[in-house]
């Protein structure tokens, strides 16, 4: 299994996924190739949600010699991936070729840097769009988003796609990097999703960055810097 179980998170250990964060990580990795990083690891996360979280039934199967018994993953039509724009753009791209089949929302949401980061470590949150499909109590919800820092903008997001439904069959976010504050404060927050992330880095900083993380996703991504 490649999904461990780390108190507060589920940590992704795939010998794939840790490479391509890896890279993501360089300051040298220029634009076209972090997003096309980005999308990797979204398809590698995707896949091991799959493995680790997702049942499987066993159905027959007509071969062109005779019938036997195949297995298939079940709930494969009933996935729902929340787009936390814009840095989880390419992240999703990469989590909807592991399920192609999946609804989309999104929710564009952001910190204000000008108030700066509070004495407990939150951010002020500006929800600019909300756009988000039924969702019902057999769907199995990703919540997407490349960094998890204070937590701040993910408790903004899952108030409201809590708002949204009457119940779900998992809940999960999914990030690549994550700041042990910001898996405590949503943990806290929101009990009955699984946080899943690649990496649990050491601190943030002052300004609320994650260290040693990768820099802003959105602007490497987007080439905005």
């Amino acid at each position: 299994m490649t999904i461990e179980d780390r108190d507060d998170a589920y940590l992704i250990t795939h010998a794939l996924a840790t490479d391509t964060l890896s890279r993501l990580r360089d300051v040298e990795t220029e634009q076209v190739a972090f997003r096309k990083g980005l999308v990797k690891l979204g398809r590698i996360c995707g896949y091991e949600i799959i493995d680790g979280a997702m049942e499987t039934e066993y159905v027959p199967v007509e071969t062109p010699l005779e019938e036997t018994t195949g297995e298939r993953v079940k709930g494969l039509d009933d996935v729902v991936i929340i787009n936390v724009l814009r840095a989880a753009t390419p992240f999703v791209e990469g989590l909807l070729k592991a399920f192609p089949r999946a609804k989309q929302g999104v929710i564009s949401a952001g910190r204000d840097e000008e108030a700066g980061m509070t004495d407990d470590g939150e951010f002020p949150i500006s929800i600019d769009y909300v756009k988000l499909p039924e969702i019902s109590p057999d769907d199995t919800v990703i919540v997407a988003d490349p960094m998890l820092a204070t937590g701040s903008t993910m408790t903004a997001v899952l108030d409201h796609v809590l708002d949204e439904t009457d119940g779900f069959e998992d809940l999960f976010v999914l990030s690549a990097v994550s700041a042990p504050a910001g898996l405590v404060r949503v943990s806290e927050a929101v009990p009955a999703a699984d946080l899943l992330t690649v990496a649990i880095d050491d601190r943030l900083d002052d300004d609320g960055f994650i260290v040693p993380g990768l820099g802003d996703a959105g602007d490497r991504a987007f080439r905005t810097v």
